[in-house]
Parts: structure tokens; sequence; C-alpha cells
């Protein structure tokens, strides 16, 4: 062919069309993305109902004085049961400690239900606890080894959606209960909503996300120092939380013994310089801890002051909360978007300073004036912050993990946000108490009808403007989780 002759383009095969990216409800990934979401469903629908029953069961059982112990004693157990999550998951894969997990959550829940005293019904919440830590880091290590890493974020997302039914149907559901069955069907019911969970989420984690990372590498022993620790951390937090509890000067010896206890399990056990708010791994670790901390040790004195000081019934003080759900869910959406990526240390910021002004405003409620539903709203801005820090350290933390770490570093991002909740509700419970919070509404129930019972302002205000100040301190955490260049 001369040079002047037209060239006739040469026939090529069609390009095929590229198909979509499929998301975490394609065919690859649905059934399991609904199972896992189902498990959270669970664990969600449990804190917000238990919650709303929460100040009736202590009255009932004469355990007020106690009331911050029956919510310290799950994260006390769970401490344990998360670094045995990790160690059991990267050796073995997440599905047996998710079972036996879930399988103790229930059992703690029937144990708390059928309590005759406070000190069984605490019990139960320890026994829920260490479940709850085995099913939370399981779940972490499935989203690390079956999503991609462009889907965590959304599968994060999902999480937190699945909060939004629970936060608006379980305090209504569960103050219904309580007011006219009582409180024990509360706890006794919600373990047959197990085997929803059990029957899609364990198959579909059976097919994609079972076994040792390295599978030709053989079975790996559990690190016995790790286990120790964690034992070492779990007693410790239990002896601090009792010294807290019982304000005599002979305290003071078992609180020292926790201390001693705590200080070397949690420099073991959490990545090195996590205190010294360490760029990258370290911060991020440290910045869960201060947020979960700060607004769980703050909520779980919100509808006990509504109950005792307004003279909510248990339906109303629960159902306060519910927007909540709804903006956790969108911070959590908001977070999970792509282009908003780069932008997540901000995002992180503003979600602290969010939830330190939420903290600080709910005691107004305190004043007679000042309507119920001003908490409602500052809650739900509260909300809105943790969706945004919440869902984004567990995104940067698989992010700054490698796969065989998976299941450690998970552990240390739960065993903070659980440690930071039994110090401050420990403090937080003991400075209640030393201001007569123990003599709040004593011995008998209080209804909307009845009116609220002793005023105790004072106690409730000391809980919560020093939860205000540990937020505002993880607002500038989150200005160091990206790590050095």
């Amino acid at each position: 062919m001369s040079a002047l002759e037209p060239r006739v383009p040469e026939k090529t095969a069609p390009v095929p069309p590229t198909p979509p990216r499929a998301g975490i409800l394609g065919p690859a990934y649905r059934t399991l993305s609904i199972g896992i979401i189902s498990v959270i469903f669970l664990i969600a629908f449990e804190a917000t109902a238990v919650g709303t029953a929460m100040p009736v069961a202590a009255r009932e059982l004469e355990g007020i004085g106690l009331y911050a112990f029956a919510f310290s004693a799950y994260f006390t157990t769970s401490l344990f049961g998360m670094v045995l999550s990790g160690q059991w998951a990267d050796r073995q894969g997440p599905l047996r400690p998710l079972t036996v997990g879930i399988a103790s959550f229930a059992t703690g829940l029937v144990v708390a239900g059928t309590a005759g005293a406070m000190w069984v019904f605490v019990l139960g919440r320890a026994v829920q606890g260490f479940g709850g830590g085995l099913v939370i880091v399981a779940l972490y290590v499935v989203v690390s080894r079956a999503y991609e890493e462009r889907l965590r974020p959304a599968i994060m997302a999902a999480f937190a959606a699945s909060w939004v039914v629970p936060s608006i149907v379980g305090p209504l559901a569960a103050g219904t209960v309580t007011e006219h069955l009582g409180w024990r069907w509360v706890f006794l019911g919600i373990p047959a909503l197990v085997v929803v969970p059990l029957v899609i989420a364990l198959p579909a984690i059976r097919r994609t996300a079972s076994g040792p990372v390295d599978t030709g590498a053989g079975p790996v022993a559990f690190d016995r120092r790790r286990i120790r620790l964690a034992f070492g951390i779990s007693v410790g937090a239990g002896l601090l939380q009792y010294a807290a509890q019982d304000l005599r000067w002979l305290s003071l010896l078992p609180g020292a013994a926790g201390v001693a206890l705590l200080v070397p399990a949690v420099l073991g056990l959490l990545p090195r310089g996590t205190y010294l708010a360490r760029r990258g791994l370290p911060s991020v670790v440290l910045l869960r801890g201060l947020a979960a901390g700060a607004f769980i040790g703050a909520e779980s004195f919100v509808p006990l002051m509504l109950v005792t000081q307004r003279g909510l019934s248990p339906t109303l003080a629960g159902f306060s909360l519910a927007l909540g759900g709804l903006t956790w869910a969108a911070g959590s959406w908001v977070q999970s978007k792509g282009r908003m990526a780069p932008y997540r240390e901000r995002l992180m910021v503003g979600g602290m300073v969010m939830v330190a002004a939420a903290i600080a405003a709910a005691p107004a409620v305190l004043i007679d004036s000042v309507p119920v539903w001003t908490l409602a709203l500052a809650w739900a801005v509260g909300c809105l912050g943790m969706g945004l820090v919440i869902g984004s350290t567990s995104v940067l933390l698989l992010k700054l993990s490698a796969p065989e770490e998976a299941g450690a570093n998970s552990a240390a991002l739960q065993i903070s946000d659980a440690l930071a909740n039994v110090v401050l509700l420990a403090g937080g419970g003991a400075a209640f108490a030393a201001l007569g919070g123990g003599a709040v509404g004593a011995a008998h129930a209080v209804t909307a009808a009845e009116g609220a019972g002793a005023s105790h302002p004072a106690a409730f205000a000391v809980v919560f403007l020093p939860m205000a100040c540990v937020a505002l301190a993880g607002a500038w955490v989150a200005t160091r989780l990206e790590p050095s260049r």
C-alpha cells in the first residue's frame, strides 16, 4: 500500500462496558451485609431499650447507688472480651468469637432480667459485656477481610444507620413494656432477637471471612502475655469502679490496686504513644476513647435525670433521645462519602465540638423553666458529631492496619472506647454519689403523675460538665490523626 492510498481502519473487537462497581448490597456482599447489620441492630436495640428500663430496674432493686456500676460492668468485662476476640479472630477467623459472643450476650440479658438483687443484675450486665466485647471486635475483622477499602466507609455508615429504628422504637417499646409488664421483660424479650443474626450472618461469614489470614502458616498460639494484660485491665477496671462507688477511706485500697493493674495493662495493649497523642494510629485510638467515654458517660445519666428531676415517665425519658439515632446516622453517612475524605480531620474536629456543646447544654433542663425538648435538640446535635467521629475513627483504623493486625488494632480501638467509659463512669458515679445522687427518688418509683423525686441538681451537673471538658480535649486530638510525613 502506497503512502497516498487511503488507510482503511482495522476492525477491532468492541470494548465491553466497564461493569459498575458493586456496593455493600451488591450480589457479592448482600447476604453478608444484611447479616452483620442485623447483629449491630440487635446491639443497638438492646442499648436503647435497656437504657430506658435501667432507672426503674435500679429503683426496684434498691440499687440507685450502683446505677453507674450497672453500666460500667458491661464495659469492664468487654475489655477482656475484646482482647480475646482480637487474638481469636486473627488466628482462627472471626466466626467462633462472634458465635460465642452472641450466646454470652443473650445469657447476660437473661441473668439481668431474672435478678432479685442489684449485685446479680450487675453480674448479668458483666456477662453481657463479655459477649459484646467478643462480637464488636469480630465484626471489625469481618469488615477488614471481606470488604474492599473503598466500601468500608459505607458499611460503617450502614452500622450507624442500623441504630435509627432502635433509637426510635427501642425507648417507646421498652418504656411501654416497663410501665405495663415490668422492666424484667425488657431484658428477657431481647434474647429472642438473637436467632435472626445467627441464621443470616454466620453462614455468610463462614464463606467470606473465616479462617486465619495466612492459611498455609499453620495454627498460631495465643499471645498469653496479651491475654494476661487483658485480664489485668478488666480486674483493674472493676476494682477502680468498686472504689468509686464505695466512698470510704478503705476504698482507697482497691482503688490503688485497680490503678496498679490498669497502668501496665493499658501501656501493653494500646499502641505506643496513645496517651501522648502521637500522630497517626495512637491518636486515632485515643480519640475514640475520649469521644465514646465522654458521650456515654453523660448519656447514661440523661434518663435518670429526666425521670427524677423533671418527672418524665420512663417512656418519655428514653424517647427524648430518639432523634439522636437519626442524626448519628446522618453524621456517619456524611463521613462515608468519598468526596469528604480530604476533609475528614476537619469533620472530626467539628464533631467533637458538637459533642462537647451538647453535653454542656444537657444540665440546663435541671432549671424548671427550661423546656425538656431543648435537651432532645441538644442531644441530636451531639449525636450528629458522634456519627462524624465514630465512623471516621473506624475507617482510619482499618486504613492504618495491615490485614494480619486488624484484629489486634480493632481490639485496641474498642479497649480505648470501653476503658474510657469505665473510668469516666467511675468518676462521674463517684461525684454523683458524693453529692447525694444515691438518694435520688429512693425506694419508690417515680412517674409523671407523681412528679419528680428528691431534687439533687448538683449531683447531675457534676457529671455532665467534666464530660464536656473531655470532649473538648478530643477536639484537639482530632487534629493529630494523620501520620507524620
